[in-house]
């Protein structure tokens, strides 16, 4: 920040007290009140887990603070300097963000659903000089080299903001406003940009390798010798196999399945987008052969997938709650943010004292859900677990190396 007259000094017991008070606001308790931490000095501070959330930290000194598990929930962090702070799994929903200076902060899976991170300058009062500019050592609203990997920034204001080189990848942008961003040289590898108002942003030389655009007019943006290989766009209206709707094509699967085979026919189905049959929770599809398969944001929830062949698919974002997917193939599947609380993903017994184990072999589960499935046996080598939910996962035997 720029004269350390304005900054304030805070020792440990003064912000203890502060904090305390604000938690008992929030609580509603006698004695609450509402923290005021305005152009306070609070640089590499540890507040790990603290719940500032409504509090007042305009034009606060968080540099290279600990805020690791912090909520920060519609907190006003207008201008706040914030260069390389920890806020790995924060929750700054609806926070004002606006002039803040996020260069190199860790971000990643972090809740920033709405809040507004664009440009903006905080004028004081000087008695000397009239109104001066409470300035950054670098741009405000800055988010230059910042890691924000699985960073959900779903209806994000981020109209100007500055990201240099940043770390988007398997972020949730879905819906927000980057209107004029720069971006260069940023990667939004994997990214959720459905939606996204791209207008005029600078994305030049970014890396959008296999970030999804349905919705997003990425037209409309400079990209300039950017990876925009592998882009995820819109669904198709509808798909055919062999002629076939792929709808009847799946109902004859389940006939099959359900009747042992005397009855419909096993779908062999690899490379479909399956997006337009949207909904496949429940659904008895036991040995689909699908590999590659397309299912990003599907609802696939108690469907039962069990010995199925989904080697590389996307499952991004998708719903599999409950699903079973014992003896299931699924080497490099991406399952980025996929919800798989209470999943099986067990052995699959095929006689006695034969089993077929779950291979997710090289699959991505970067930020996923796996609170309470069973992973018993199933093979997980060289698999991306980077901020994944795991307590209650069943992992005993499973084979990680």
């Amino acid at each position: 920040m720029s004269s350390p007259a304005l900054i304030k000094a805070l020792d440990q017991t003064a912000l203890r007290a502060v904090i305390d008070q604000h938690a008992r606001y929030l609580s509603g308790m006698p004695g609450g009140r509402r923290a005021n931490l305005t152009y306070c000095d609070l640089a590499n501070c540890s507040l790990e887990g603290v719940d500032l959330s409504d509090a007042d930290l305009t034009g606060a000194r968080l540099n290279s603070a600990l805020l690791k598990n912090a909520r920060l929930n519609r907190t006003i962090l207008f201008g706040a300097d914030m260069r390389e702070a920890d806020l790995r799994f924060a929750s700054l929903k609806r926070a004002d963000l606006r002039g803040a200076c996020l260069r190199g902060a860790n971000l990643s899976g972090a809740e920033l659903v709405g809040c507004d991170l664009r440009e903006g300058l905080i004028a004081l009062q000087d008695a000397k000089n009239g109104f001066r500019l409470l300035s950054h050592q670098k741009r405000p609203g800055e988010l230059d080299y910042a890691v924000l990997r699985g960073a959900n920034l779903q209806g994000a204001q981020m109209s100007g903001t500055f990201a240099l080189a940043a770390d988007f990848r398997d972020a949730t942008l879905t819906n927000a406003v980057l209107q004029g961003a720069r971006l260069k040289n940023a990667n939004l590898g994997g990214a959720d940009l459905s939606g996204a108002d791209l207008s005029a942003a600078d994305l030049s030389g970014a890396s959008l390798k296999g970030a999804v655009v349905a919705g997003a007019n990425i037209e409309r943006a400079v990209v300039d010798k950017a990876d925009l290989s592998d882009l995820l766009r819109a669904p198709p209206t509808s798909v055919y196999i062999d002629d076939v709707p792929l709808q009847e094509v799946l109902d004859a699967h389940e006939a099959w399945c359900d009747t042992g085979g005397i009855q419909g026919k096993a779908a062999r189905v690899p490379d479909v987008d399956f997006r337009p049959v949207r909904n496949m929770a429940k659904r008895r599809l036991t040995a689909l052969h699908a590999p590659r398969g397309v299912f990003f944001g599907m609802n696939l929830a108690g469907a039962q997938l069990q010995g199925s062949d989904l080697t590389g698919a996307d499952l991004r974002g998708v719903d599999l709650r409950n699903a079973d997917l014992r003896g299931a193939r699924m080497l490099g599947v991406q399952l980025q943010r996929a919800d798989l609380r209470g999943a099986k993903l067990g052995p699959l017994v095929i006689g006695e004292g034969r089993f077929v184990r779950a291979d997710l072999s090289q699959a991505i589960l970067a930020h996923a859900d796996l609170r309470g499935a069973d992973l018993n046996r199933a093979r997980l080598i060289d698999v991306d677990l980077d901020g994944a939910k795991t307590d209650g996962a069943g992992l005993e035997l499973a084979e990680v190396a």
